[in-house]
């Protein structure tokens, strides 16, 4: 309701977002988040933008109030924000919520890799000094070479590429998860 009534009546003073935040003096994306709904402007904001776009606060918070003294419109425009901020929060919350479970399967997914990488590498250490396998041992390609049976760099690289790549994402989704903890 406040944000259609902000964009509405700036649109039809002829004002950008930009001109509106400059008469504001505050920056253009602020209006941008009053306007999508994404934040709310405090009681102080809320009576210069009624005066900027030459109107009325209960006209810009869609309600028609008759005529009271300052003090009662004060606490009316109040409870009003209050109720509007906890919207807010709420919305906030629900997409903190929804961030913490996907990064938390990101980081359980990228473990799974993990361990399943550290037990094969522990199966290859394994192989290669058991004693069962020789290094040594030489086997015939296509085209008929020779090519040793020990792993070779370009090997450990390609197999250390995805457990460097689910390193990453499990440091990042500790990291996302972190910084959206509840404070």
């Amino acid at each position: 309701m406040l944000n259609e009534n902000i964009k509405a009546l700036r649109k039809a003073n002829g004002l950008s977002q930009e001109e509106l935040a400059i008469k504001l003096n505050v920056v253009r994306q602020t209006v941008s988040k009053w306007e999508k709904g994404l934040s709310v402007p405090d009681a102080g904001m809320v009576i210069q933008l009624a005066e900027v776009l030459e109107t009325t606060v209960n006209v810009l918070l869609g309600e028609e109030i008759p005529v009271q003294e300052e003090q009662d419109l004060t606490k009316t425009l109040a409870a009003k924000l209050e109720v509007l901020n906890e919207q807010y929060s709420k919305q906030n919350e629900s997409r903190r919520k929804i961030w913490r479970i996907i990064f938390a399967v990101v980081l359980i997914i990228s473990i799974a890799f993990l361990l399943r990488y550290l037990i094969f590498f522990g199966f290859i250490y394994n192989l290669q000094h058991s004693g069962n396998v020789s290094t040594s041992t030489a086997v015939t390609v296509l085209d008929g070479g020779h090519a040793p049976l020990y792993f070779t760099f370009l090997y450990y690289f390609s197999v250390l590429r995805p457990v460097l790549i689910s390193a990453l994402a499990a440091v990042a989704a500790i990291i996302v998860l972190y910084r959206t903890r509840k404070k």
